[in-house]
Formats: structure tokens, C-alpha cells, sequence
């Protein structure tokens, strides 16, 4: 991919602190090791139309899912343009949120709809739609199970080809719930969740809920970004230890890295 490369010394400091406290203040902590901060490895444009509520990259695509009412949509978009390859609308009562690729098939949140939309992977279109109840926020598949958000400290677990639930865990910090967990990545058995209206992200074991790591974005954001355009947008760049990153309405996709002290 094409990135636009970002020298170190251009990293700014910010990113690279102490971890982030819990919105009490208090130091979040995680096993020694864990990672605490991040460093940039390039940018590439972002749709600034586009609020961001879902984001995967598979097969040197990458898959972005947006919201709000008659306005949101699911993308496939060139990673290292930011060029919008296909859409596809959603009607325009719905408010589409997280989404996950699932072999030949995308399944796509909607926020207090209660209904997940299966899509064609290729056309992006609708194939059909099941049925689910409270809120949907963020989603991603980890193994032969989905992981999905709805803003509580809960993650619930759902069969990937019906999305029938199939099990729950609670997600604490330092024995502490964390609540408005949003976007969604798993990787490496772990999931990366984004936490609404603040800049960090979590890691979090969904064997017991508990987060294993906690790192502050705040430094990414864009000159002229509003504090109501939040960081919402989280993708690993399959075969490395990367990730891309971005908000809603960003104007720009940042790949990174995690860093350990």
C-alpha cells in the first residue's frame, strides 16, 4: 500500500505518554509488557463525510461501515487513497453502525434498529437481515464466534452464520466496569474495542473480560477535528502488528503501531 510514510521525530510526544486514566482519574494498568502508547507509521485520506462506525481491512480491502440517519452506508475503499470504490446506502430510517467480514459475506450493525444486515461481500448489497435486541455499536469476528458491542461493559458472542447469541462476558478494569465500548477488533484472540467520547483503546481478554492493555490516541487528532468528531474507527492490517485508525469525519486514516513504556 501506497502510505504517505511519517518520520519519527514528526511523532508527536503526546502519543507516546503514560497510559490513560479511567474517566475517575485513576491509572489504567495491565500485565507488565502490555502496550501504553503507539507511534505512527504513515496517513492516507479519509472521506471527512464519513462517521465512521465500523472498519476492517481483509484481502487489501478496506470495508468501512457510517451512520446516521440518512446517511449511513457500507464502503469498500482503496487503503492507500482513501478512494471510494463502491457504497451502497442504507434506507433511509436506519443508522448503521459496526461492521465484520465473514468469509464471502458482511454483516452490518444498525444502533437502536435491532436488526443486523447481511451483504454480499462483493456487490455490498443486502441478502438479508436478522433480528436482535437492545442497541448495536461495534462488531468483529474472532475465530468461529462474532464479538459484538452495544455501549454497556458488556460484549455479547453470536453464531457468525445465524447471529443467535451464544454467550456474554463483562468487561472490567482494575476490577472496574468499562462501559460505552464501540468499534470493535479482534485479533490475536483479543479485543480492541474504541470507548466512546474518549480517546482511548482498550485490550480486552473476552476469555474473562478483562482489559490487558489501555492506550491514548488523543494525539491523532487532525488539526480542526471538533471534540464531538470522535476517535471511532480501529482495523489490523493482517500479517503485521499494525493498525489502522481514524474518527468520524476525520479527514484522515492513520496506520500505527503499538508501543510498550
Amino acid at each position: 500500500m501506497r502510505w504517505i510514510p511519517v518520520a519519527a521525530a514528526l511523532v508527536l510526544s503526546a502519543a507516546c505518554g503514560a497510559p490513560a486514566g479511567d474517566p475517575g482519574g485513576t491509572p489504567a494498568s495491565g500485565p507488565n509488557g502490555a502496550p501504553d502508547g503507539f507511534e505512527v507509521l504513515g496517513t492516507a485520506p479519509h472521506d471527512p463525510d464519513a462517521f465512521t462506525q465500523g472498519l476492517e481491512l481483509a484481502d487489501g480491502v478496506l470495508y468501512e461501515g457510517t451512520g446516521l440517519e440518512g446517511r449511513s452506508s457500507i464502503r469498500r475503499v482503496d487503503p492507500a487513497t482513501g478512494e471510494v470504490r463502491r457504497r451502497v446506502d442504507l434506507p433511509g430510517g436506519l443508522f448503521g453502525e459496526g461492521i465484520t467480514v465473514v468469509d464471502d459475506r458482511i454483516w452490518q450493525l444498525t444502533w437502536r434498529d435491532g436488526v443486523a444486515i447481511e451483504r454480499d461481500r462483493d456487490t455490498l448489497e443486502e441478502v438479508r437481515r436478522v433480528t436482535y435486541e437492545g442497541e448495536g455499536w461495534g462488531l468483529c469476528r474472532d475465530g468461529d464466534r462474532l464479538v459484538m458491542s452495544d455501549g454497556t461493559d458488556e460484549l455479547t458472542f453470536r453464531d457468525p452464520r445465524t447471529f443467535a447469541e451464544t454467550g456474554t462476558v463483562r468487561v472490567t478494569r482494575d476490577g472496574e466496569p468499562v462501559r460505552r465500548l464501540n468499534e470493535l477488533e479482534c485479533v490475536g484472540g483479543q479485543v480492541w474495542a474504541n470507548v466512546w467520547q474518549t480517546d482511548e483503546v482498550v485490550r480486552v481478554d473476552p476469555a474473562d473480560g478483562r482489559v490487558t492493555a489501555t492506550v491514548d490516541l488523543s494525539g491523532l487528532r487532525p488539526a480542526g477535528v471538533p471534540a464531538s468528531d470522535v476517535l471511532n474507527g480501529i482495523a489490523a492490517v493482517p500479517g503485521t502488528d499494525e493498525f489502522l485508525v481514524t474518527g468520524k469525519n476525520w479527514p484522515t486514516v492513520f496506520r500505527i503501531r503499538f508501543t510498550t513504556g
